[in-house]
């Protein structure tokens, strides 16, 4: 049995490196997608496998224990997560405040599972170049209130290769995530940083001011001045999933430090006498709008998800 790295996924067909260097289109074992897996792709991009190489194709019989991975509430009903990748160094979420203009919710969603499953997080604030001076101070506002609960934040502009060494030198030698919502421009920045990658983009619908998909399945780019990139699908949404509605707090850094001086300790942060997190958030020490998306997340959390 040969082993290999999982650098993309369609659904139906993987394609993987072997350690030899050479890719080969690899299948699952009928018997091993469906044996008590939750997941619409028991395999994913990063996941480390064991194949049988079968003339011009190979078949995946085992994964390796991963790292970590991340994930989210599947957009197919039938089940109920999808791994978007898996044994990552860390995910740049890639947002912007024009054209689309992102929500912090969408953000916090994103933050709290890369919490949850220890992926260092970073926030990357593109198209600069097209903020006014409104959006600026808009910027700089949302920009202070992650790097005040513990998150690296930069600001580029992919068109006008602002701050894009810096992304190198994040990047460089790890294994990335890259993700975010269609049209922030995720491919435009990669193919910036190295291009040799040579990725397809498109313009944001003029009609709806809404990006377009063009990264339509996961993948894995290596990169020439070392490292790789997993680069996602736009997410227009992020439902969280695997984990308890009372760990939620866990992954606000700055609301789990807090909560350490609360009276009870199972205390929800939400209508409690004597609540650390709320003196905090009435000092201003907690951002009001992370402590509001966290009641929403909370209010997500408490309704049953279908399956």
């Amino acid at each position: 049995m040969e082993t290999g790295l999982v650098i993309k996924s369609t659904g139906s067909w993987f394609t993987v490196r072997k350690q030899d260097g050479l890719v080969i289109n690899c299948k699952i074992k009928g018997s091993f997608r469906t044996r008590g897996i939750r997941n619409t792709n028991p395999v994913a991009v990063g996941d480390h496998v064991h194949l049988i190489v079968d003339g011009n194709h190979g078949i995946i019989r085992e994964i390796d224990p991963r790292k970590n991975y991340i994930i989210r509430k599947s957009p197919n009903l039938s089940k109920e997560t999808q791994i978007i990748a898996a044994n990552i160094d860390q995910a740049l979420l890639v947002v912007t405040l024009v054209l689309p203009n992102i929500s912090t919710e969408f953000i916090d969603r994103f933050l709290v599972t890369a919490e949850a499953y220890r992926i260092p997080a970073i926030l990357v604030f593109n198209k600069t170049d097209l903020y006014n001076e409104q959006k600026i101070k808009e910027l700089e506002k949302v920009k202070s209130v992650y790097e005040g609960a513990g998150y690296k934040s930069i600001k580029i502009s992919a068109i006008e290769r602002t701050n894009l060494e810096k992304i190198k030198d994040l990047m460089k030698d790890k294994i990335n995530l890259i993700a975010g919502q269609s049209g922030v421009g995720k491919s435009t920045i990669l193919n910036a940083i190295d291009s040799n990658l040579n990725l397809r983009t498109e313009n944001i619908s003029k009609s709806h001011k809404t990006g377009k998909h063009t990264t339509t399945f996961a993948e894995m780019h290596f990169l020439s001045f070392g490292g790789s990139v997993i680069d996602t699908p736009g997410i227009k949404g992020f439902g969280l999933v695997d984990f308890e509605k009372e760990e939620i707090y866990h992954y606000f850094p700055e609301i789990f430090k807090a909560s350490a001086n609360c009276e009870y300790n199972n205390c929800s942060h939400t209508h409690e006498t004597n609540c650390a997190v709320k003196n905090s958030l009435e000092k201003g020490l907690i951002s009001e709008t992370r402590y509001r998306n966290y009641l929403r997340i909370l209010e997500d959390k408490g309704k049953k998800y279908r399956s």
